[in-house]
């Protein structure tokens, strides 16, 4: 296997510090604006205008509707909702790993894919690392918010799984059968566009139930430069640009050479959250967080899992 090129390797960090900042972009956002809201408005950003010059993806509709409705309405709901509760942003970055674990639980039950011994482990370790975090949280973390994080979590994989789904060699036969042929690096992107579709109406109408048409219109008219800020980046940088890049890289190296990367999103954004809000996790966080990374590493060091959740991942 060739080495990565080093211009490559800088786009491939260049994107995780992106997403590795973009838990302190969300949670600056939520301060302003009520999360549903928040999400909807993110997600019209990420539709216009790129659904006008981005391809429609080669996938049924359910599946991409169904991506739309884990990866995005799911995820970002309820990350979202977790971090306007209280969530710090950085122990956020590091608890939403569990997907990894959770994408080969979901995968046994719905592709029955047979998981190795390596990733068993993996998966034993991401878990007790999530228990060790959650029973020696600080007063900080409430427990509602970090319930909602894993949730948000367990979403994410879910979407994993539809858009695994969608790749599949059958399926795949099929769409080019009717004609739809994409690229590797359009492919990833055309998802991301198309799949959010889904998001805005729902989580539109949740914000107006929740909140009330006053709170919405309110928050409508009085955008803070903060919020505008916060959309822009987790629009454009974190879903445009990141996903744009990323798939791009899988595009031209094995996904064993670029996944790994994603390993530092959690170090960044917990690096950010500690110098910007002085978040200091304490012992027992720190130590269950190791473990979760743990897991994360030893799950993801099989290469087959590798391809199934790079070929699926949407970050924050």
């Amino acid at each position: 296997m060739d080495p990565m090129p080093l211009r490559h390797a800088l786009l491939a960090v260049a994107v995780t510090v992106v997403w590795g900042l973009n838990f302190l972009a969300i949670d600056l956002g939520v301060a302003d604006v009520p999360p549903a809201l928040f999400v909807a408005i993110r997600f019209v950003v990420v539709l216009v205008p790129a659904i006008f010059v981005v391809p429609r993806p080669a996938a049924r509709l359910r599946d991409v509707l169904g991506v739309g409705l884990f990866m995005g309405l799911g995820q970002f709901g309820l990350l979202y909702t977790a971090l306007a509760l209280g969530m710090p942003p950085g122990l956020a970055s590091l608890v939403l790993q569990a997907q990894v674990a959770f994408t080969v639980l979901f995968a046994v039950a719905a592709l029955h894919e047979v998981p190795t011994r390596a990733q068993l482990v993996g998966v034993l370790l991401g878990a007790a690392g999530l228990v060790v975090v959650g029973l020696g949280r600080s007063e900080a973390t409430p427990a509602g918010a970090l319930l909602l994080t894993v949730a948000a979590a367990a979403s994410w994989a879910t979407g994993n799984v539809v858009a695994r789904r969608a790749t599949t060699r059958p399926h795949l036969a099929r769409v080019e059968r009717a004609g739809w042929r994409r690229s590797p690096a359009t492919a990833g992107l055309s998802m991301t566009v198309w799949s959010a579709l889904v998001v805005p109406v729902p989580m539109l109408g949740l914000a107006v139930a929740l909140d009330g048409p006053a709170a919405v219109a309110q928050a409508l008219t009085h955008l803070t430069p903060a919020a505008i800020g916060s959309t822009l980046y987790t629009a454009w940088l974190a879903s445009l640009f990141g996903y744009g890049v990323w798939n791009m890289l899988l595009a031209r190296h094995p996904a064993s050479a670029v996944v790994p990367f994603t390993m530092l999103v959690p170090v960044v954004g917990m690096l950010a959250a500690w110098l910007v809000l002085e978040e200091r996790p304490n012992v027992a966080e720190a130590a269950g967080g190791v473990l979760l990374l743990l897991g994360v590493a030893v799950t993801s060091g099989v290469v087959r899992l590798r391809r199934q959740v790079a070929r699926g991942a949407v970050r924050p």
